[in-house]
């Protein structure tokens, strides 16, 4: 059977990265997916590399060619495919744990024709996000336009490791790299393939890892004379493109919009967010000494950052945190009461963080809170109706239990989880599956029904100690 996904890596002298690359492909959660690694005439170990992972993982395919750049190279790839779906990776890049997953779920739910993310930034060891639609959503091509139109040269709209296309649409319209351009090569092909598609969706969530510069126009050592001919090219495909997606009238009125694009390439032709600019909440990878750190509690630490990513991929997808998103989920699954320091110490929070979590969420009306006993001084109970401690003659009986009564946090239990969070509860159990594939992979059936066995047994022997 055919897979669901291809997903095609050009190659060039790619020996110091491209192993990081293809595992994060294998270790995908979603497991229907042909990998095709498409060798441009490396000069290093890049294609033994790649060959031994071929020989490793069926799903893995090398095709070895002459040395003729990266759009042909592309090409040979989308010739080659055999998925439903097209996935675009570079081999300095790598992907999140569930972007393959998340791509296809997303494209098949929406039943859309293109599926458009953010994506991280990679500077060392920092992170940040980058996007440049607001809004996580399905929309039409005149809709994706008005937006695109708003910030024409972004590398959000430029690159294509970014979307998931259909494979069908390149067939039907025998779409290609354009070979005779050196840049912007992949910024036409997403703007030729728009002009096919009636659904598009914008996902809020960062699924891919950015690490590689690409050159300007001034660094390719062209001519002037060739750079602004290819600058004209370029401008008169992205011209065409809103002549043909738009009527004439809305044309006329957003025109100087589109000459913004010819203005804020003119400099050297890049379309790279500037290098030092800060993109999004900055973000930290997991050091090397945590990865290949041994002992219980590296494993256990370990366990709980893979869970939180999973978990980050919903709240990011529905502008929640990941304490929002771990207190939701626990809200859900808990069928006893603990003490509320209790409640922040499960989900590793502080006390502080378990209250912000929960403001937000009820703000969002995910949850709703207990409804709330009268406050004292409220009642109709007469003077000679009260106990004898909390007369008036004992001022200090009276203040101090009413002081307590305000300060006690209602039972975080009693908070109703509301209809309008089925959907990201939907996600988090999802998020659950994909954890346990990644646990479990490489596991028969049956080792996995024994483990879990054996788990149980363990954890009931723990409950008895704590007895």
């Amino acid at each position: 059977m055919s897979p669901k996904v291809s997903i095609i890596v050009p190659v060039y002298n790619a020996e110091k990265t491209i192993a990081r690359c293809i595992e994060s492909v294998l270790k995908q959660a979603y497991r229907d997916f042909e990998l095709i690694l498409v060798n441009d005439g490396s000069s290093d170990s890049s294609a033994e590399i790649c060959d031994s992972y071929a020989k490793d993982d069926t799903r893995v395919r090398v095709i070895h060619k002459e040395n003729s750049g990266v759009s042909d190279t592309r090409n040979q790839g989308i010739a080659a495919a055999q998925g439903k779906y097209v996935q675009f990776l570079d081999s300095d890049d790598w992907l999140a744990p569930d972007a393959v997953g998340l791509f296809t779920r997303t494209m098949e739910e929406y039943d859309c024709d293109m599926v458009i993310t953010d994506f991280y930034r990679v500077n060392g060891e920092r992170v940040s996000q980058k996007g440049a639609i607001d809004v996580d959503g399905l929309m039409d091509r005149a809709t994706f336009a008005q937006y695109m139109m708003q910030k024409p040269s972004d590398f959000y709209y430029g690159v294509l490791w970014n979307k998931l296309f259909k494979r069908s649409i390149l067939v039907d319209h025998d779409m290609k790299m354009d070979e005779s351009i050196s840049w912007c090569e992949d910024f036409i092909f997403n703007l030729e393939y728009i002009l096919y598609v009636d659904r598009i969706y914008s996902l809020k969530v960062p699924i891919y890892y950015y690490v590689k510069t690409k050159g300007s126009l001034v660094s390719q050592s062209m001519s002037m004379k060739k750079t602004i001919q290819m600058k004209r090219m370029v401008f008169a495909y992205y011209n065409n493109f809103y002549k043909e997606v738009l009527s004439e009238e809305d044309y006329e009125k957003r025109r100087l919009s589109v000459y913004r694009f010819l203005i804020d390439v003119a400099a050297d032709g890049s379309v790279l967010p500037i290098a030092n600019q800060k993109l999004g909440d900055e973000r930290t990878n997991v050091s090397d000494g945590v990865r290949e750190g041994e002992g219980f509690f590296f494993d256990l630490y370990r366990e709980v950052k893979v869970l939180e990513k999973l978990f980050d991929v919903v709240a990011l997808r529905n502008e929640l945190q990941t304490d929002d998103v771990k207190l939701l989920f626990y809200l859900h699954e808990s069928r006893v009461n603990c003490t509320f320091k209790e409640t922040a110490r499960i989900l590793n929070m502080t006390r502080t963080e378990l209250s912000a979590a929960v403001q937000r969420l009820t703000a969002k009306e995910l949850i709703k809170e207990p409804e709330k006993s009268k406050k004292a001084g409220k009642t109709s109970l007469k003077a000679e109706e009260l106990p004898e401690q909390i007369l008036p003659q004992e001022p200090e009986t009276v203040k101090d239990p009413e002081k307590k009564k305000k300060k006690r946090r209602p039972d975080i239990k009693k908070y109703a989880i509301q209809p309008e969070a089925d959907g990201v509860l939907s996600e988090i159990m999802s998020a659950l599956t994909d954890f346990e594939q990644i646990q479990y992979e490489g596991f028969t059936l049956e080792e996995i029904e024994e483990c879990e066995k054996l788990n149980q047994r363990r954890n009931e022997n723990i409950r008895k100690m704590l007895e």
